[in-house]
């Protein structure tokens, strides 16, 4: 008998766990930066989900089957837009009158935008790069959330206020430590065009060897220009990202070398996807001064 009832205990802690662990989350997010702000907010009042972790490139992110079904689970899907989740679109589009979707992007002006040179008529998606316009989106986010949970709504309020102020704090160590690199080497040279919004903030010039997407074809002339450019510049380090793949920046330092210009390693910058859970570079602030420190090292 103690055996059976020792079974049965068993049994029934393991279908305790399995039924939390397939509990549906409240709110689903596709990136981890979008993810990490969402956290903030509602702490642990409500269980949020991202569907990019470190290392995915959501420009290339295909949502599986599991995606889908956590997306039409929840009760409330935030995205970027600008055409960041691209192969996403049409999911976003089924459940749009189902759905509570946020498109975070939307908190942002014509006038804060960057074009894109890639696509026609379309803008540059990645706006987390100028942490004041991730605050911007915040305020936005936060009364989305507001809206549609008011009991959450003072809780919400006293995120945002602590939140925003860590982000304009962000923002300040960026400016003056981007400053410290002499004027003449703040060249931030990386695989794809994932900076524009931060040269433009932090007043760096930013090159990358694809597109704003890295959808974009890559070809041997577009890392021949880039070698030209370095070579001619006496550029002294470039800079991987550690959702795309090394290669092509590991061509541009040995064609670099054949030229007889010796080009570094500056190190890795998290770009698309922030770091692993439980680091530093695991949430926003902390991928972001990474980036920071990792130029100043490299080109000070």
């Amino acid at each position: 008998m103690k055996k059976i009832l020792a079974l049965l205990l068993t049994l029934s802690l393991f279908a305790s766990c399995q039924m939390e662990k397939e509990a549906p989350a409240d709110i689903v997010c596709t990136t981890g930066m979008i993810g990490d702000m969402v956290q903030q907010l509602v702490g642990d009042s409500l269980k949020v989900v991202s569907l990019m972790g470190p290392g995915v490139d959501p420009h290339l992110y295909k949502a599986t089957q599991g995606d889908v079904q956590q997306l039409s689970n929840a009760a409330v899907i935030v995205h970027n837009g600008l055409h960041l989740e691209g192969k996403m679109t049409e999911i976003f589009e089924k459940l749009k009158d189902q759905k509570e979707i946020i498109k975070v992007s939307d908190a942002l002006e014509q006038a804060d935008l960057i074009n894109s040179t890639d696509f026609v008529d379309a803008h540059d998606p990645h706006i987390w790069f100028d942490a004041q316009l991730w605050r911007k989106c915040l305020f936005r986010v936060s009364a989305e959330l507001k809206r549609i949970y008011p009991n959450l709504a003072q809780q919400i309020d006293e995120r945002t206020t602590r939140y925003q102020l860590e982000l304009f704090q962000l923002h300040e160590y960026a400016r003056t430590q981007i400053e410290l690199i002499p004027e003449n080497q703040r060249i931030m040279i990386t695989a794809h065009d994932a900076f524009k919004y931060f040269g433009k903030a932090y007043n760096m010039e930013v090159k990358g060897l694809q597109g704003i997407s890295t959808t974009a074809e890559l070809g041997l002339q577009d890392v021949s220009q880039l070698v030209q450019y370095i070579t001619e510049r006496r550029i002294k380090a470039i800079f991987v990202e550690s959702s795309v793949p090394k290669k092509s920046i590991e061509a541009v330092i040995e064609g670099c070398a054949q030229k007889g210009h010796d080009l570094k390693m500056g190190g890795e910058l998290f770009s698309d996807a922030m770091g692993s859970k439980n680091t530093p570079e695991g949430s926003y602030i902390g991928m972001v001064r990474h980036n920071v420190n990792t130029l100043v090292n490299a080109l000070k």
